[in-house]
C-alpha cells in the first residue's frame, strides 16, 4: 500500500522526470540515449538509497553514478513512459550493475529487493515493533536492551507512541538504537507538522499524543476528527473515557471487538472504565491522520459513539440514542457482521 510519505517521493520523482525528459528530447541532435544491453548481469549489485521526497534527478543520477545504467537519461526515458515508476517505495534498494533502464525500473518496483525493511502500520503496539526487528534478524535481548536504554524526547514519558508508522530500510549490521532514534525523529518530525508544539489546545505535547493513540484505536481515518472530539468532550465533563482500546493495550488482544464486563474491572491505570482523564502514555503508535485529528478535532457535543456495523460508526450526545444503537450492534454482532 502506497502511504503519503511514498506517495510524496514519487510526485517528486515524476516531476523531476518530465522535466528533464522533455528537455532531453529537445536538445538538438539527441534522439536516444546511451543504455546497456537488457540481458543478465554478473557485475555484482549495489545498494541504492531513495528517500521519501526525493526527486527524479536524483535517482536517476544515484544509478548513473553507481554504474547501474549507463546515463540517467536513460533511466528517465523508461522511467517518464511507465506509470508504475510513481510506486518506487524509499528505502535501500539491491540493484544489479550495468543493466538497462528498463531492468533498472523493474528491480525498484521489486519490494524484495529492499532490505531490511521494516514496515510499520499505523496503531501497532512496541511490543509488536519489537518482534518485527527480531525477524530482521536482531536478538531478541538486544531489542530488549535497546528499548530499554533509548532516550526519550523532552516531555515524553513512554517509548509507545513515538515510533512513527512507515516504511523504513537500513544497511546490515544497524544498530538497533540507530533504528529505535530514526523512528523516534520521525515521530517528532509528524507532530512538529500536525502543529503539536505549537497548538493552543491547552494539552502538552505528550497528551496530544496519547489522544492521537486513541484516536487511531478507535475509529475509521473518516471519524478520527469526531472521535479527538468525543475525548475532550468527556474529559472536560469528568466523564470516564470508557474505551474498549485502553483494556485491550492492557491485555494485549487484537482483533476482538467484545469486552466483557469481567474486561472492564482490570486493575491496571489504562483502564479507563476503571479511571478517568486520560491513560498514563499511548496505547499504540498513531500515524499523521490520528496526530492530525488530535490537534484539529470536529465541532460537535457528542459524547458517545458506536460502530453498529462495518464502516457504520455514529456519534451522538444522547445516551438513549447511543443505547437504541447499542441494541442494532448487538444483532448485527450475533448475526456475523463484523466476520
Amino acid at each position: 500500500m502506497m502511504t503519503r510519505g511514498n506517495l510524496r517521493a514519487a510526485a517528486g520523482f515524476l516531476a523531476a522526470v518530465m522535466v528533464i525528459a522533455v528537455l532531453d528530447f529537445l536538445k538538438p541532435g539527441v534522439a536516444t540515449a546511451p543504455d546497456f544491453t537488457c540481458q543478465s548481469s554478473d557485475q555484482g549489485s549495489v545498494n541504492i538509497s531513495i528517500s521519501a521526497g526525493e526527486t527524479g534527478a536524483s535517482i536517476a543520477q544515484s544509478l548513473a553514478r553507481e554504474g547501474v545504467v549507463k546515463s540517467s537519461s536513460a533511466f528517465f526515458r523508461i522511467a517518464v513512459a511507465d506509470q508504475r515508476s510513481a510506486a518506487i517505495a524509499p528505502g535501500i534498494h539491491r540493484i544489479d550493475r550495468e543493466i538497462c533502464a528498463a531492468d533498472a525500473l523493474e528491480q525498484l518496483l521489486d519490494p524484495k529487493r529492499i532490505i531490511n525493511l521494516l514496515a510499520i502500520n499505523e496503531g501497532l503496539w512496541v511490543s509488536e515493533i519489537s518482534e518485527k526487528l527480531v525477524s530482521l534478524g536482531y536478538s531478541a535481548t538486544e531489542v530488549a536492551r535497546a528499548i530499554r536504554s533509548v532516550e526519550l524526547p523532552t516531555g515524553f514519558k513512554s517509548l509507545e507512541g513515538l515510533l512513527f508508522p512507515a516504511r523504513y530500510s537500513f544497511e546490515d549490521e544497524t544498530p538497533v538504537s540507530s533504528i529505535l532514534n530514526t523512528l523516534i525523529k520521525r515521530s517528532r518530525q509528524e507532530m512538529e507538522r500536525a502543529g503539536f508544539f505549537s497548538s493552543s489546545t491547552g494539552f502538552t505535547a505528550n497528551e496530544l499524543l496519547i489522544i492521537a493513540s486513541l484516536v487511531e484505536a478507535e475509529g475509521d481515518p473518516i471519524d478520527y476528527p469526531k472521535v479527538s472530539q468525543v475525548v475532550r468532550n468527556r474529559l472536560r465533563i469528568g466523564m470516564p473515557l470508557q474505551f474498549d482500546s485502553t483494556v485491550h493495550y492492557v491485555m494485549k488482544e487484537r482483533g476482538s471487538i467484545f469486552l466483557s464486563t469481567k474486561s472492564t474491572l482490570l486493575s491496571s491505570p489504562f483502564n479507563t472504565y476503571q479511571n478517568r482523564g486520560l491513560p498514563p502514555s499511548p496505547i499504540n503508535n498513531p500515524g499523521a491522520a490520528a496526530m492530525r485529528a488530535a490537534v484539529d478535532p470536529a465541532q460537535g457535543d457528542w459524547l458517545y459513539f458506536i460502530t453498529v456495523a462495518p464502516n457504520d460508526t455514529r456519534f451522538t450526545a444522547d445516551f438513549s440514542q447511543f443505547n437504541e444503537w447499542k441494541v442494532i450492534y448487538k444483532r448485527n454482532l450475533r448475526s456475523g457482521k463484523f466476520g
